[in-house]
């Protein structure tokens, strides 16, 4: 039995001294200006004050070498790419997604010199995308995506994992060990939740049931993309309490869509076909759940290479660049065409009118048209509802985006890329679930605000 006493202060050190940096980076606020936000948002704004011009023509680039990339290896087939577990990972993709890559290089292009139909390159849709929301994407990705080994290979999820191992099953219908894949998505990014989900699933340490709950309940919005929603919609004053809501109403919508379907009716089997037994994962006798905690922590921390470390770091900035932001730009620009141009959206979101005037919320009708966006885009309710003059309906607005979840531009669209037991018309289910039971949490919290 591994033993805490048996290692030196280096290596207890090697553990705390990332771990702080990187919770110091990612979670804790500062007060700049007038304002409040998180220090790894304050290099990401110095990136955009001073190449944001530039920022739109170097995505174009990169959005299109994603789509150059992935035809090629589909094409091709390289025997370089095969024999490379991140390239493989990244270029060779199902036919859809790599569809999604060409038509994301496709409406780049167009915004980006301005040619073809107007309706894709116009302020309010592509070049919304391409101007605003990819500039911040570029820099958020670029400083999150190398500095998010602090928080994730230095032993930190390790140890606030076996902490919470007597948390997880009573509240939330899950294993111990999958508060590391929670905290992942909570501290760094949905998408990393969401693979090292798949990839716990896999290799069979999480059922079915546990794979499809923690795919579609854990798998949260980063904080730095909270900051930018929160800032889209003009209210960086009020980001602490933004994100407390969040968190509120994420707690509240985890405790109830694992006891309700769809994901209540979920096989608890294993990807091989076998029933979860009462062999769950335990701390071992003479342990703590934190002093066993600390212990394996030290020990994950013992494992890091410097060189791995930043390769790590590297490659998930190529991930994020090549891999998520032309999905965005794709589904984003379509979901923006038919918000401008079609009142599709505005049909979906009726019949939330009536909830949203029963819950008191100001300009409920230019409120309701944001609701169902939120299926294809995470930003694209607080980039329509930027406008709404009330700032409690833009509070709400910004809570509601983040809680819904499940939006097809990223963290839907992964699941479905993904082997997590997750099917389309679930997505669909739960993010209306998830609409309907976060809405009322976010309101009562916003009547108290404002």
């Amino acid at each position: 039995m591994e033993n805490t006493n048996k290692y030196s202060l280096a290596h207890i050190l090697l553990f705390i001294i990332p771990s702080l940096i990187g919770v110091f980076l990612f979670v804790i606020p500062m007060k700049i200006g007038d304002g409040y936000t998180i220090p790894i948002a304050v290099l990401s704004n110095f990136v955009i004050d001073n190449m944001g011009d530039y920022i739109p023509a170097i995505m174009t680039g990169l959005i299109i070498l994603s789509a150059v990339g992935t035809l090629l290896v589909k094409a091709i087939r390289p025997q370089f790419v095969r024999n490379s577990h991140f390239l493989a990972s990244l270029f060779d993709i199902t036919p859809f997604w790599a569809t999604v890559r060409v038509l994301g290089a496709i409406f780049a292009a167009l915004t980006c010199f301005k040619v073809g139909p107007e309706a894709i390159y116009s302020e309010n849709t592509g070049g919304l995308l391409l101007t605003s929301l990819l500039p911040v994407l570029f820099s958020t990705f670029l400083f999150a995506g190398l500095l998010l080994p602090l928080l994730l290979n230095f032993g930190l999820l390790e140890f606030i994992g076996y902490s919470l191992t007597k948390v997880m099953r009573p509240l939330f219908k899950l294993p111990g060990r999958s508060s590391v894949d929670c905290l992942a998505s909570w501290l760094g990014d949905g998408t990393i939740g969401v693979l090292l989900t798949s990839k716990q699933y896999e290799e069979g340490f999480y059922t079915k049931k546990e794979a499809a709950i923690i795919g579609t309940t854990f798998s949260v919005v980063s904080v730095t993309f909270c900051l930018v929603v929160i800032s889209q919609v003009g209210l960086e004053d009020y980001f602490l309490p933004f994100y407390g809501t969040v968190i509120l109403a994420g707690i509240v919508t985890a405790l109830i869509l694992p006891r309700i379907p769809p994901l209540s009716r979920k096989e608890d089997t294993f990807v091989n076909g076998n029933e979860r037994t009462d062999s769950e994962e335990k701390v071992p006798e003479g342990f703590s759940p934190i002093s066993y905690g600390f212990n394996q922590a030290v020990v994950q921390a013992q494992k890091n290479k410097p060189a791995q470390v930043v390769k790590d770091g590297i490659q998930n900035v190529i991930d994020m660049l090549l891999g998520v932001a032309p999905v965005v730009m794709a589904l984003g620009t379509i979901a923006l065409v038919i918000a401008e141009n079609t009142p599709v959206f505005q049909w979906l979101g009726i019949p939330f009118i009536p909830l949203l005037e029963l819950l008191q919320i100001p300009f409920a009708s230019e409120a309701s048209e944001t609701i169902m966006v939120g299926f294809a885009d995470m930003f694209l309710p607080s980039v329509i509802g930027s406008g709404i003059e009330s700032e409690l309906t833009r509070f709400v607005i910004a809570c509601l985006s983040v809680s819904q979840l499940v939006y097809m531009s990223e963290v839907g669209g992964l699941i479905l890329g993904t082997k997590i037991p997750v099917s389309f018309k679930d997505l669909i289910l739960i993010f209306l679930l998830r609409t309907l039971i976060s809405l009322p949490i976010i309101a009562g919290v916003a009547h108290l605000i404002f």
